[in-house]
């Protein structure tokens, strides 16, 4: 048993953030060949983190928050994979871990890089500061009603037995309207276009990362690549979390399967649409978001 705990303790951090900048040179490769380019290597997310790591870090200010955040960020996303089921249907944390802690680790990951770019003291910085604070109360809590509906079907708050129940009782009528609402809302989750909106480099110039650089710039990054791995993981294990055999090295490859084929459909919505307004992604959210409650009252009633 600790075996296995300590092998997917290692296997998760492996997959969300070792891989992650892999997956990141991924979708580089499949955006520049929809446009007609040759575009990078998919290994050179990993040579820009290693540049980076190793550049001058400028400090534009001397608050201690705008030099700790961005490793806040990293530990956070570590923390976070801890609680999702990669091997099986079981995390390694999955003993001391429930939903609402997952929820309230991923919600770090995003306030750390607020922090960051609000102490930053950046004009470009504050607005994109603002548009990632209305993005993330607007689109999180889509995902932290989909998990409840899943608890009360499951009737636990652990992440595990979530899973366990999801993969002998099959589908439901509130978990696949929770399912359908993650999926949507997942583009958003993963702040890619059309919902970059915080970042926007023609509009606010990066935004949140405007002033970052050299370690510090490598730290976010990373973050984000590995959030996008994260959040994509979620849903392929959480909500989709078939097939699930009794091989630990097999779970683990469909895993990554499943999260190619989720980032490749991201990489495709990113690569064929136009960045959205502000305003039209919290409608977008909040419309979601009103479809999500839905499905806590059918898990509610039994449906």
């Amino acid at each position: 048993m600790i075996d296995y705990l300590i092998i997917s303790f290692i296997i998760n951090l492996f997959v969300v953030l070792i891989l992650s900048p892999f997956f990141d040179g991924f979708t580089r490769k499949i955006r520049a060949l929809i446009q007609s380019r040759v575009g990078p290597s998919p290994l050179q997310s990993y040579f820009d983190i290693i540049k980076l790591m190793g550049k001058e870090d400028l400090k534009s200010t001397i608050n201690p928050l705008f030099r700790l955040s961005p490793y806040l960020s990293v530990v956070s996303v570590g923390m976070a994979s801890l609680l999702i089921p990669i091997t099986g249907k079981t995390p390694p944390l999955n003993f001391w871990g429930d939903i609402f802690l997952f929820i309230y680790i991923i919600t770090v990951v995003g306030i750390a890089i607020i922090i960051t770019a609000s102490a930053s003291e950046n004009p470009f910085a504050y607005v994109g500061a603002s548009r990632k604070m209305m993005l993330h109360l607007s689109v999180e809590p889509i995902l932290a009603i989909a998990l409840i509906t899943g608890a009360i079907n499951a009737q636990s708050f652990k992440i595990g037995d979530i899973v366990s129940w999801y993969t002998l009782n099959g589908p439901n009528v509130s978990m696949l309207l929770a399912t359908v609402c993650v999926f949507l809302s997942l583009q958003a989750l993963i702040g890619k276009i059309p919902f970059d909106i915080s970042e926007a480099e023609q509009e606010i110039a990066e935004g949140v990362l405007i002033e970052l650089s050299g370690p510090k710039y490598a730290c976010v990054k990373w973050a984000n690549m590995s959030r996008q791995v994260l959040f994509c993981l979620v849903f392929s294990q959480i909500f989709v979390p078939w097939p699930m055999t009794e091989s630990l090295i097999l779970n683990t490859l469909i895993a990554i399967i499943k999260v190619t084929i989720i980032i490749f459909i991201s990489t495709l919505i990113e690569a064929l649409n136009p960045r959205l307004r502000i305003d039209q992604a919290l409608k977008y959210n909040l419309t979601l978001a009103v479809f999500s409650i839905t499905s806590i009252f059918l898990a509610l009633i039994g449906v």
